[in-house]
């Protein structure tokens, strides 16, 4: 992809991860809260996702967006989410109508679907030998505020697709905490995303043909009840790491 890509969300721990990994690949445009506290290389803008007159003048030029901004706390209260996660994520999808971007990757989240842990299938959903799956086919369940937005950013990108043919495609992302899984917590082991997957994942879903696609965003965990199949074939993810690899902080080789 020769023309620009905007990331929005750009100071955050998703988003650094996604520039570090994938910055010499694109041409990159950067969208901050406020002023970093390192200046970037490459162009960038601050300002508040909820507003259109800060995010149009981000998105002029750009063919793709990856879209992270909003407040990622789980324990973020409504009227957080309804204006950074809601209405920022309408103001994104009205800005690139109006500067005719072709293709969205929308930064979803493990909380769109997270009140399917509360059942009886806990925690042996979490194990290596049960084969429940999450695919992306499910309704949304979400298991906070924070999830209620998420799942409305797919509802709006659903709609964005439908009515105006943008590309969309939603990452429900796991657990992007550390550069290592946390091995005694059998959760977090099995939704583990490593850094170099989270890019990997990024830059898939910005080279691929789809029209709108919900996938999973996770490392290839022997623990894990959200499938990689359709990342796997329709963005050609191949994730290289996975939990069980890992003994501490330390890859066993």
């Amino acid at each position: 992809m020769d023309e620009p890509v905007l990331l929005t969300g750009a100071g955050g721990h998703v988003g650094r991860t996604i520039y570090e990994g994938l910055k010499d690949e694109y041409d990159w445009r950067l969208m901050y809260h406020s002023q970093p506290a390192e200046e970037p290389d490459v162009p960038y803008f601050t300002g508040e996702v909820q507003d259109m007159d800060d995010v149009s003048p981000a998105m002029e030029g750009v063919n793709a967006v990856i879209h992270l901004a909003g407040d990622p706390r789980r324990e973020a209260p409504w009227h957080s989410v309804l204006t950074n996660n809601i209405d920022g994520t309408h103001t994104v999808y009205e800005a690139a109508v109006e500067h005719d971007v072709e293709k969205v990757v929308y930064a979803s989240s493990n909380h769109a679907v997270g009140a399917f842990e509360t059942d009886e299938r806990t925690p042996e959903m979490y194990r290596a030998d049960d084969s429940f799956r999450l695919d992306g086919t499910e309704l949304p369940r979400p298991g906070n505020k924070y999830g209620i937005s998420k799942a409305a950013g797919e509802i709006i990108g659903r709609y964005y697709h439908d009515e105006y043919d943008i590309s969309v495609c939603n990452i429900r992302i796991g657990n992007l905490n550390e550069d290592h899984p946390p091995i005694d917590y059998e959760r977090g082991q099995a939704m583990w995303l490593s850094t170099a997957d989270c890019a990997h994942i990024h830059d898939c879903a910005l080279k691929a043909d789809y029209d709108y696609e919900i996938v999973y965003g996770i490392s290839d965990n022997d623990r894990k009840y959200y499938s990689l199949e359709r990342a796997k074939d329709v963005l050609n993810y191949k994730p290289r790491d996975n939990s069980a690899e890992w003994d501490g902080a330390e890859k066993i080789v």
